[in-house]
């Protein structure tokens, strides 16, 4: 490991990975203020070690941001033996579960840069990271997020989950389709708080990733799945379930933008050489579904979104006109004027519409934070389509929809490749 690495841990944390020595499997747990819920996640976690792993020497790493309502030290107090005679499990080997919090703010780059320091020096073969916001952990999940890896070979397992047609619209509708047209590899979840890896990419990863280019916290999860694709690692997927998180409430759009599309953007460029030759999709081996939808009723504020959109390009116009071609700018004007019955952002214009982002990203016609902040009401448009669109269809129908999305994505690439080589 590089000095810098070391340097980063603090010696009390040195001292208890030295007190653990080697191990096979590592599963990180990044916390922040987590104390309502890690309790029950850790003991979830040692019940699946202790049935999938029971002869191998295992570890929680837990990589904390500071947390004042004791989390670390419930991380730690949480006993196997409570764990033992409710599974009916036995460990041949002693089941170690340490904390240390990192420097500065709460941040999942310098959390996983935590993880990964610690299994390099720990040489872990197989390594898995959990969100501690996800209400529904199970302890299946253990295996089948590292036994791909410890047990097949694998170098990443991506979840896959079962979701409500209308959640996780940013990843159907843009960055699955565009990294899938891009990469060549058909990810469902290319940007998830939940994956398993092997000790060779975690090493890979914390070595060649650029720690302190000021985003080391920003979608370090799908940076990380880039690199496993770009350094044609062995990936797969795995179906985990239904993915419930702690709070359910709608996430602020623009932070979540810059943590996948400001993530996916900023590496365009220095993945060139790969993505620039891949001329087609392919699928992944996957464990279970590679997706299931959940079909029941759910309210959405449709019309707040059309009406968003159409002030959004209202409003900056004139940033629009550094960023998009006339033409579909032109396109965006017109769809903005519609009404609700009439409204429809199609396919080609949206795909149109993010590779000319992607390109006006690349060159920094302006602020590359505010190109970002810009996609957002452009996306809040897409959505209202894709509500619509989907409001009475059947699970085939939704994939069909968002298949249709990736082929366009896919046969639009050559435009995106125009833009890259061109030099206005």
């Amino acid at each position: 490991m590089k000095l810098a690495e070391e340097s980063y841990l603090t010696d009390d944390f040195l001292r208890q990975l030295v007190n653990v020595g080697e191990v096979d499997i590592l599963v990180g747990l990044p916390t922040h203020n987590n104390a309502q819920t890690i309790g029950s996640i850790v003991q979830t976690i040692q019940s699946g070690i202790l049935r999938g792993f029971p002869r191998e020497r295992a570890v929680i790493i837990n990589a904390d941001g500071g947390s004042r309502d004791g989390t670390r030290e419930l991380v730690t107090g949480v006993s196997i033996d409570d764990v033992r005679p409710a599974s009916n499990l036995h460990a041949l080997r002693t089941l170690h579960s340490i904390s240390t919090e990192y420097p500065n703010s709460p941040s999942s780059g310098a959390a996983l840069r935590t993880i990964l320091a610690a299994a390099e020096l720990l040489r872990a073969k197989a390594c898995a990271v959990l969100s501690p916001n996800s209400a529904n952990i199970e302890r299946e999940w253990i295996s089948k997020l590292l036994s791909p890896i410890y047990r097949d070979g694998f170098d990443l397992v991506t979840p896959t989950y079962r979701r409500h047609k209308f959640e996780g619209l940013l990843i159907t509708n843009l960055v699955y389709p565009m990294t899938r047209a891009l990469y060549g590899l058909r990810i469902r979840e290319a940007y998830s708080p939940e994956f398993g890896f092997s000790g060779r990419l975690g090493s890979q990863f914390l070595g060649q990733h650029a720690w302190n280019d000021g985003t080391e916290g920003a979608g370090v999860e799908l940076r990380f799945t880039l690199a496993a694709i770009t350094g044609r690692n062995l990936i797969c997927q795995s179906f985990l379930g239904e993915k419930m998180h702690v709070e359910r409430h709608a996430a602020d759009l623009v932070p979540a933008l810059r943590e996948t599309v400001g993530a996916l953007f900023s590496a365009l460029e220095p993945d060139f050489p790969v993505w620039s030759a891949v001329t087609h999709s392919q699928s992944l081996p996957t464990t279970g579904a590679d997706h299931e939808v959940i079909l029941e009723p759910l309210r959405v504020n449709r019309k707040r979104l059309r009406e968003m959109f159409s002030s959004g390009v209202a409003e900056l116009e004139s940033v629009f006109q550094s960023i998009l071609s006339l033409s579909t700018l032109a396109e965006l004007k017109r769809i903005a004027a519609l009404g609700e019955e009439e409204f429809h952002y199609p396919p080609e214009l949206w795909v149109r519409t993010v590779y000319e982002f992607a390109a006006s990203y690349r060159k920094s016609v302006i602020s590359r934070d505010h190109i970002i902040q810009a996609l957002a009401p452009l996306f809040r448009g897409r959505a209202f389509t894709f509500l619509v669109e989907n409001r009475n269809a059947s699970e085939d129908e939704v994939e069909n929809n968002i298949e249709g999305l990736c082929l366009e994505f896919e046969r639009l690439k050559p435009y995106l490749l125009q833009l890259w080589e061109s030099r206005e």
